[in-house]
């Protein structure tokens, strides 16, 4: 302690805290307390804290030295702040990734593979793992190193305490010699350096984790001016919903009492300050001083004082309410799910029907109905409405149909929607029989728009889920929908209009669904033209989810295995009931523009009737008016029924620090966030205008921080330059950018038809990020020449080998390699792949008897075909959302269309008249340079 001690002004004295397990600084004079290191130029603040007499509490509220330091300090004014700069890091740029290197004994692609149509490589055929072969290595990930090299150990461990104060070093690369590396998308975004003291709490849960929100830049311009000059977009990325992963702790419940800003509303949070010894709370978004509830400190579970310093909603960012009654306009509702059933001729023929209904009985018990209030209903359609009455308490079910789709009724008052514990013996007696009462169905056409309307009605007094699976194009009755599929179309300008919807029922319809807090999910499964685009706006305006089942058949087991799998897990997942959610910010700043799948009731106020898990958001924000806080904070609040009938609120709360310096705000920039935002404005702008505009957009945007980079970063200005310059911390954003490009959402083609463009889009702008960036960027990696641990269970699971760029220059003619983008994984075999390989993986005795396409992989006795399932077993359990992608068996001198399909996810390859990653790159360096600009 003597050595803690020699260096403090006279009259401090520094106590090791066992629980923080950092120093805390006492001045004995005026027993003020603080966790930073006192200065003997500055007085400690004049406000102080009483130190506690007693084990209870007095007539003022009297806690322990030191808790209730605020963010400058502990004082009101700012005397004692220190400089509200954006205290971050940089990669150290003697740091350099080693480059991948291909196995002993193979050989790669030639760079032009897709335009020779060919493999350049030796004639010999080696073994496809060899023991002594060099694989591969596994690379550990490098972790940003902030601040110059020469501080030492201490000051490095005095500033993580937020004790020091560093100087932000802004690391710039040439991209032209930087190849895109895997690993780096991995990387966690730039740190979030707030100013010393601005967090009441040392929990590391007291940040939210970046995959609830995040913010395009983690360091917020003072002012819109200089937001652009940098010309990157500031915007906030939810996924607020999200599922946890193993490990996670669970989201913190608090019963007791909510406290709340009496002026802008914010829920307390670990970025207030307590002020007036405790008594008073000052809000961090507006300044407005607040009572402390007298509630704020008791242990209503103990019936005694509690520790206010333990309270969850002080030290975590990511916390739920109990909502009292005042929160509610109406009780609390239960859970509702009414299943709309295709039951035409195609929908019998392709199996759809028998799977759907034995994939909804086998998941009856995860349905969410932990109080047993649960409500069921089901509806089949053709060109008729069939509704089913189940009494409670038998095992019968009576068939009504109404014929009448012209005007919507329902045929019976009670029965059609029934409690799902009480009717369960009728409700599975009637799943059992359903295939069977219309398999010798010959109806062909499709009422889904009658159908909605009354399974709306049905639901209406309550809201909830509705979930239609239809297996036609929508034929009569309203919402009926035209073939307007014309090959001539794709690729011209006229072609944007095939992915707006043809018909407005879909859009009034949706608005009306979500007045009544009814949700729709979509699953569609035509062997034809559907209109996928018309009948995702039901989703979308709903806070629903599209799935697609092109040219589904249930005869092919990989079919009905991938259906029910996502139909139950969709049926299964917890979902938000009635959900509102508004984002509030720090004075100056405005929620501008919104994204993704819900319907935006009034400027700030989102209507989510249902909210699913994994559903992602993203909110562009304006900078009204100058920031003068040395930090800003950004609110979600969710306020929602749960799935078993209890009135919540989420609430995930983030600061950020502000700047006013441009370095800052390039090296703080997260390019995960700002691929999600573009993918968002992509798919907006081709259905506003044309598919060629959304990617010029995107395309000019990217050029635009490239050249706001070069000019205010580096030396060379405005000037032509040899490189191309930009921040470490970005150098995965041009072939995110490039990947996006080459997505086929937005894709320059003629050959994509309209319904699967349409779905990638609804994929591109409801994927969370941690989905999102596979999609746009695949992972790629070569299975002959793994490490011998991967495939192999470890602390963490399985192993996953070391993920390769994506370019057919890693590609080995004798090797066996796996793409996988979270919606498809494919296999691709070489064709001089030796027999072994093709025995232990397929249990086939050679590359010729090996067939190309949808497969499922055997799981054989050896164990490379063990380590191979495994590895696409953990493919398909990372991702989070209910995907299961089919496998699909891609050989070499294969089927062209599914080799070409396999191919067109090595971006960084040329592709028709898509350039190269290297083409991409040379590209903007020129617009960057002013060439053709």
């Amino acid at each position: 302690m003597a050595s803690a001690n020699d260096s403090l002004p006279p009259g401090w004295i520094a106590e090791w805290n066992e629980a923080n397990q950092r120093y805390l600084f006492i001045d004995t004079t005026t027993n003020h307390t603080q966790w930073e290191e006192p200065s003997a130029s500055v007085p400690p603040p004049a406000e102080t804290i009483a130190a506690p007499t007693g084990g209870g509490h007095g007539k003022r509220r009297q806690y322990a030295a030191g808790q209730t330091q605020a963010y400058y300090g502990g004082g009101d004014t700012l005397a004692s702040a220190p400089d509200a700069g954006y205290y971050g890091g940089a990669v150290d740029p003697n740091q350099q990734a080693q480059q991948q290197q291909p196995a002993a004994g193979g050989q790669l692609f030639t760079p032009g593979y897709a335009a020779e149509g060919g493999f350049a490589g030796q004639q010999g055929q080696p073994a496809y793992y060899q023991p002594d072969a060099p694989a591969y290595a596994q690379q550990s990930q490098q972790q940003p190193q902030f601040g110059n090299n020469n501080v030492d150990g201490l000051a490095n461990q005095f500033s993580g305490m937020n004790m020091g104060q560093k100087q932000f070093t802004l690391n710039t690369i040439n991209v032209l010699t930087a190849p895109p590396d895997p690993r780096d998308l991995h990387a966690p975004p730039p740190e979030i350096r707030l100013p010393p003291g601005s967090c009441l709490s040392p929990a590391p849960t007291a940040t939210a984790d970046p995959s609830y929100q995040r913010l395009t830049i983690n360091a917020v311009p003072t002012t819109s001016s200089l937001l652009g000059k940098s010309k990157l977009p500031l915007a906030l990325v939810l996924t607020p919903y999200r599922t946890l992963d193993e490990g996670d702790d669970a989201i913190p419940l608090v019963t007791d009492v909510i406290a709340r800003c009496r002026r802008c509303r914010m829920y307390i949070n670990p970025y207030v300050q307590f002020i007036d010894g405790g008594n008073r709370w000052r809000c961090c978004m507006c300044n407005m001083s607040n009572e402390v509830p007298q509630m704020f400190d008791w242990d209503q579970a103990r019936n005694q004082p509690g520790d206010r310093w333990a309270r969850a909603e002080l030290n975590h960012s990511v916390v739920e309410f109990v909502a009292p009654t005042e929160y509610m306009v109406r009780a609390p509702q239960p859970a509702v799910y009414v299943f709309l059933i295709d039951v035409s001729h195609p929908a019998v023929q392709s199996g759809m029907v028998a799977t759907a209904t034995r994939a909804l009985l086998e998941n009856l018990d995860r349905i969410p109905d932990d109080d047993k209030i649960t409500k069921i209903g089901i509806i089949c359609y053709d060109t008729s409405l069939y509704f089913f009455s189940m009494a409670p308490g038998t095992t019968d079910s009576t068939m009504l149909v109404v014929s009448d789709i012209d005007d919507v009724f329902l045929p019976k008052p009670t029965d059609l929607l029934v409690n799902l514990s009480e009717a369960r013996p009728a409700l599975e007696s009637l799943l059992s029989r359903l295939g069977d009462m219309f398999q010798d169905n010959n109806a062909i056409g499709s009422a889904l728009g009658p159908a909605l309307q009354a399974g709306s009605k049905l639901m209406a007094p309550i809201g909830g889920k509705l979930i239609a699976l239809s297996a036609s194009l929508p034929s009569v009755g309203e919402g009926a929908l035209k073939n307007r599929e014309d090959p001539k179309v794709l690729g011209t300008a006229k072609e944007s209009a095939l992915l707006q919807a043809a018909n407005s029922f879909y859009k009034t319809f949706a608005i009306d669904c979500s007045r009544a807090q009814v949700t729709v999910d979509m699953f569609l499964f035509s062997s034809g033209y559907q209109d996928v685009a018309s009948l995702a706006n039901l989703p979308h305006y709903t806070t629903g989810n599209t799935y697609y089942y092109p040219a589904f058949n249930a005869a092919r087991s990989e079919d009905a295995i991938k259906f029910a799998k996502e139909f139950g897990d969709v049926v299964a997942q917890p979902i938000m009931l009635e959900c509102i959610t508004r984002v509030r910010a720090s004075r100056g700043l405005r929620m501008a523009s919104f994204h993704g799948n819900f319907f935006v009731r009034s400027t700030d106020l989102l209507a989510m009737p249902t909210v699913p898990q994994n559903q992602s958001y993203a909110i562009e924000i304006e900078i009204e008016d100058t920031l003068t806080a040395p930090f800003v904070v950004l609110q979600t609040g969710m306020l929602h029924t749960t799935c078993f009938g209890e009135r919540r609120l989420r609430v995930v709360t983030t600061a950020y620090p502000t700047t006013s310096n441009l370095s800052e705000i390039f090296a703080s920039a997260d390019q995960i966030a700002l691929t999600t935002l573009f993918a968002n404005k992509a798919v907006e702008r081709s259905l506003s205008y044309r598919l060629e505009d959304a990617r010029d957009y995107i395309f000019k945007r990217l050029v635009d921080i490239f050249i706001a980079y070069k000019t205010s970063m580096t030396a060379g200005g405005a000037g032509a330059s040899a490189q191309l310059a930009f921040a470490d911390n970005l150098k995965m954003l041009p072939v995110l950018i490039l990947a996006l490009l080459k997505n086929v959402g937005i894709r320059q083609s003629a050959q994509i038809p309209p319904d699967i463009r349409a779905y990638s889009q609804a994929l591109l702008t409801s994927l969370p990020s941690q989905l999102l960036i596979p999609y746009l960027y695949p992972s790629f990696y070569s299975l002959h020449t793994m490490p011998p641990e991967a495939g192999t269970v470890g602390e963490h699971g399985v192993i996953m080998p070391p993920a390769m760029p994506l370019t057919s220059e890693r590609l080995e003619r004798h090797g066996l390699f796996l793409i996988e983008d979270g919606q498809t994984i494919f296999l691709f075999v070489g064709r001089d792949a030796v027999p072994q390989l093709i025995m232990d993986v397929f249990d086939l005795p050679n590359y010729e008897v090996l067939r190309g396409g949808k497969t499922t992989l055997p799981v054989l006795d050896n164990p490379f075909s063990q380590r191979v399932n495994a590895i696409i077993q953990k493919t398909r359990e990372m991702r989070r959302g209910v995907y299961y992608p089919h496998v699909y068996v891609v050989k070499e001198d294969g089927e062209a269309p599914l080799r070409l399909w396999a191919l067109s996810a090595l971006i960084q390859d040329r592709a028709d008249v898509l350039p190269s990653y290297q083409q991409f790159i040379n590209t903007v360096k020129e617009k960057v340079n002013g060439v053709g600009y």
